[in-house]
């Protein structure tokens, strides 16, 4: 018997057999990639360029020109990861109450693009970390509103793989942003306030992008049943309800989804921290140093599409699960004894590959839990979870490494998410009805 949340028939045997809705992926001809997911990747990929020019330079400003210790460096890095989840829930419940998403993404996307010519005024480390946090409630302020007009305009099989579209242009950017930064840098060494300008310029791009181009009101790609002479006369609901918020969190498949990914972010460790393990092992890397995002942005460019694919058909939550594997396998490099080459590419590819096997398809997952009338503040709510995780790993692991270095660092952050994804894979498999879906 299959939950009313729980929409298809599943079959699980084991880690390789968690549910899977086989009806995803069941179309014979994928449709055309919606004009709005388009131009939402768009803005991503703009707003990128212009916020991971500041990422791909700032781990070597703050730790060799600041001189800040691990710890310190793991609060601005747990900062950047988890401060987004102080704005993320309230914007994504105004976006429902307000049925206009696009307007409080707008909102979002211009506090980032605003803070970018700002830091041509910071000077020192606490300024830095300050207008960093500001950036990243931009960030959480226009995450889930951009992730539910993506998901309206999806049909519910193509979750995985338009969510994959998104996240590919949106990589693309940042990609190009750590090329440009390097770019500016090697015209004017030293020069970081030149990398702020331009960073600021494709901020706006991005910002004008979304508010002169993108609908207001995307049309809905979800399969409608026929209106009855009830439907009809019952007027729409405009404006999100207290009821639409109490039923998310009896939602067991939307709790269960998010409590998993709360748990296995705890264990995770950012890519600003592996950048820096590798810099570690070759000092000589510094001077490439953007490079490694750069590296890391294509790996998952190449890698997103294919697998959203992936999950849409095989299932979204087993593809989510089977990315921290990947991320094991990052850990084990990075305090091996491969060669700095061999390394510094192996990590980078599983990098990318756990990126694009979590960041879109957990979007994916939890949108297909969830009414189009509370899918913003449910994104939200996902995201507000993994954000302050995240903020969790990032200052713990900064701590463990200044107490007893890296390497063990690393040894104690793989055991707790080798056990996080054990866990998580009996929880899977001991529910019934399925907690997981594609």
């Amino acid at each position: 018997m299959v939950a009313p949340d729980d929409p298809g028939s599943a079959v699980y045997v084991s880690f390789r057999n968690l549910p899977v809705d086989r009806r995803a992926g069941s179309r014979s001809r994928r449709a055309a990639v919606p004009r709005t997911v388009v131009l939402l990747g768009l803005t991503s990929l703009f707003t990128d360029i212009s916020s991971e020019m500041l990422t791909a330079v700032l781990p070597v400003f703050l730790v060799l020109q600041l001189g800040l210790s691990p710890a310190q460096f793991g609060l601005v890095d747990g900062l950047y990861r988890g401060v987004a989840g102080v704005s993320t829930m309230a914007a994504g419940v105004l976006s429902d109450w307000l049925r206009r998403p696009k307007l409080v993404a707008s909102v979002g996307y211009g506090l980032s693009a605003v803070t970018r010519p700002m830091l041509l005024l910071a000077s020192t480390a606490v300024g830095v970390a300050g207008l960093i946090s500001v950036d990243r409630v931009g960030k959480g302020i226009r995450t889930a509103p951009r992730d539910a007009m993506i998901a309206t305009a999806s049909h519910p099989s193509d979750l995985g793989y338009n969510f994959g579209v998104h996240r590919a242009l949106d990589t693309i950017g940042a990609m190009l942003g750590p090329l440009v930064a390097f770019g500016v840098l090697m015209l004017v060494p030293g020069q970081f306030d030149a990398v702020f300008v331009v960073s600021a310029a494709f901020g706006f791009v991005g910002l004008a992008v979304l508010v002169l181009l993108v609908p207001g009101h995307p049309p809905s790609a979800a399969p409608r049943a026929a209106p009855t002479a009830a439907t009809a006369a019952a007027p729409s609901r405009p404006r999100l309800t207290r009821t639409d918020l109490t039923a998310l969190l009896h939602s067991r498949a939307f709790v269960r989804r998010v409590g998993l990914a709360g748990l296995l972010t705890v264990f995770t460790v950012s890519d600003a921290f592996v950048f820096l393990a590798l810099l570690d092992r070759d000092e000589n890397l510094a001077r490439v140093f953007p490079l490694l995002a750069v590296g890391l942005a294509l790996a998952y460019t190449v890698f997103a599409v294919p697998v959203g694919r992936v999950a849409d058909r095989w299932g979204r939550m087993r593809v989510y699960l089977a990315g921290h594997v990947a991320l094991l396998g990052v850990y084990a490099v990075v305090v091996g004894s491969l060669g700095t080459v061999a390394t510094a590419v192996v990590a980078l590819l599983l990098m990318g590959l756990y990126y694009a096997a979590t960041d879109g398809v957990l979007a994916a997952a939890v949108s297909a839990t969830l009414p189009e009338v509370s899918r913003a503040s449910g994104l939200s709510l996902a995201r507000t979870v993994v954000a302050v995780a995240a903020f969790v790993s990032s200052v713990g692991f900064g701590l463990l490494s200044g107490r007893w270095g890296a390497d063990l660092a690393y040894l104690l952050m793989g055991l707790g998410l080798a056990v996080a994804v054990g866990a998580a894979v009996t929880l899977v498999r001991r529910s019934t009805p399925p907690a997981v879906l594609p």
